[in-house]
């Protein structure tokens, strides 16, 4: 995790003495205050919320397998455990946002690698593994608190999901680039923006300073993070989805509601 700016520094010494029960290891950019954090950051997680669970209905009108319905719900859980933490700022609720980050990927992962197998099968060893994988991190992360070690275990989660994506568009359905890949690059962009507000924290909140609201409610990057990485997933979980259905023989098709978001829409291959 990049350095702490002065700012943040302040408020995290201020907040520990008024919150002696409270642990140091906080998100620095929701760390403004006590009573006041960030609206926008605990907003933006709407985006996490309100879409996969439509996502999640949907599903299950659809028949489509349980591991799809639960990609939905973790994506859905991650934005309820970071709008409780951005809205609260406690530790326990840090974790409600942080380890379902891991949980969530986990399944990502195992729908990535069950894509070309019959249908509702179990991958029991895959399985098995992953479950393994959450618990160790669960339990090396609640005693060593150590952010950069979540961070380095939800990156290899992330190379991961990279990896395969890149296999499936590139040797299995080459058409499905352009929605690999954006769901990639939505992704990445709030990355890289989120690492910008934590390294320019204090050059980016004077120039808040000195401009209108409008304009400096676009240089919160943290809230663009949040908005950005949960379109990425959601998209992800449409990709996962389209490989899914086109190799169990559906005709699967990305649709626009209102011409703004998309989902997914299909149907079984008519027999003759």
């Amino acid at each position: 995790m990049p350095p702490l700016c002065a700012w943040h520094r302040g408020q995290r010494e201020k907040l520990d003495r008024s919150c002696p029960g409270e642990v140091a290891c906080l998100g620095e950019q929701a760390v403004c205050s006590k009573t006041q954090p960030k609206t926008g950051n605990t907003v933006s997680n709407l985006i996490m919320i309100i879409p996969p669970v439509f996502g999640a209905i949907q599903s299950v009108r659809d028949g489509l397998e349980k591991r799809y319905i639960a990609s939905y719900l973790a994506l859905t859980v991650v934005g309820m455990g970071s709008w409780c933490f951005h809205m609260t700022l406690k530790y326990e609720m840090q974790l409600l946002d942080e380890l379902p980050m891991i949980y969530s990927c986990c399944i990502f992962v195992y729908c990535m690698f069950e894509c070309f197998k019959t249908k509702s099968s179990v991958n029991y060893h895959l399985l098995f593994t992953l479950v393994l994988f959450s618990l160790i991190v669960t339990t090396v992360y609640l005693k060593v608190k150590e952010p950069i070690f979540h961070q380095v275990m939800y990156g290899m989660l992330v190379f991961t999901l990279v990896v395969r994506s890149i296999y499936i568009v590139t040797w299995v359905y080459p058409w499905l680039r352009g929605l690999g890949y954006t769901s990639l690059g939505i992704f990445l962009m709030g990355f890289l923006l989120w690492n910008i507000d934590n390294i320019f924290c204090d050059s980016l909140r004077n120039f808040r300073k000195k401009v209108p609201p409008i304009i400096g409610v676009t240089t919160q990057f943290h809230a663009w993070w949040h908005i950005l990485t949960g379109l990425g997933s959601y998209l992800h979980i449409l990709f996962s989805l389209y490989t899914r259905t086109l190799y169990l023989r559906y005709r699967p098709k990305v649709k626009f509601l209102f011409g703004i978001w998309p989902v997914i829409l299909f149907e079984p291959l008519r027999k003759h």
